[in-house]
């Protein structure tokens, strides 16, 4: 039987750039680096078993592509211009060109101003005032939308389906429980890969086993 691997996009990128902060904006080094980690799991820890792949599945959002002022001193910015905007797309483009790759995008639900979280507190607890604020006292608020149902579905259905014996999850969010259990209900080896990053104790309950396979990140 095969193997499939599902990579929750937005967890694998902050996951990348903590091992590789040098290349933080090389979408194609964190692509060729996505499609060398799922490959690994292709083969047991101790090399004593080799398994066939089905498919990479990587589940990410389009980047901020509208042009929008700053709340403050109304100066254009263009978002597809963007470090970030620069990154997704090369990652993208790089993952889809790749053998045995499914790119699974969701949509943004939401693109607006926010204030910084420590700037939000300080507000509410009077420390600062509203005159006194810049630009630099906001953030880009983003929330995307469709990613997580996209990741269940499709481990329901590979389960369903009895399409692969074994399931790689290269996430860390406690909301795929339900699917994992649903996946091993269905005679699934479900295996969780971190890449290094402590996971809920309720999300450990519920895999069969946990495996990282790319360099631990140095500690800062």
């Amino acid at each position: 039987m095969f193997t499939a691997v599902l990579i929750d996009g937005a967890y694998f990128v902050k996951r990348f750039r903590a091992i590789e902060p040098h290349n933080r904006n090389d979408g194609k080094r964190a692509a060729e680096l996505a499609f060398r980690y799922a490959c690994a799991h292709l083969v047991e820890k101790d090399r004593t078993r080799k398994f066939d792949l089905y498919r990479i599945f990587f589940y990410d959002c389009p980047p901020v592509a509208k042009k929008m002022h700053t709340p403050f001193a109304k100066q254009a910015v263009d978002f597809s211009k963007s470090d970030e905007a620069v990154f997704r797309t090369a990652l993208h483009e790089t993952l889809r060109m790749k053998r045995k790759v499914a790119l699974r995008l969701g949509t943004l639900a939401h693109a607006d101003w926010g204030f910084k979280p420590a700037v939000a507190s300080d507000l509410l607890k009077g420390k600062r005032k509203f005159d006194d604020l810049t630009d630099t006292d906001v953030m880009l608020d983003l929330r995307q939308k469709g990613v997580d149902m996209r990741i269940g579905l499709d481990i329901a259905s590979l389960a369903f389906k009895k399409q692969v014996s074994k399931i790689i999850l290269m996430a860390g969010d406690a909301d795929f429980v339900p699917a994992a259990k649903l996946a091993r209900r269905e005679g699934i080896d479900f295996v969780l890969d971190p890449m290094w990053q402590r996971i809920p104790p309720d999300l450990n309950e519920h895999i069969d086993g946990l495996r990282s396979v790319c360099p631990r990140p140095a500690r800062r």
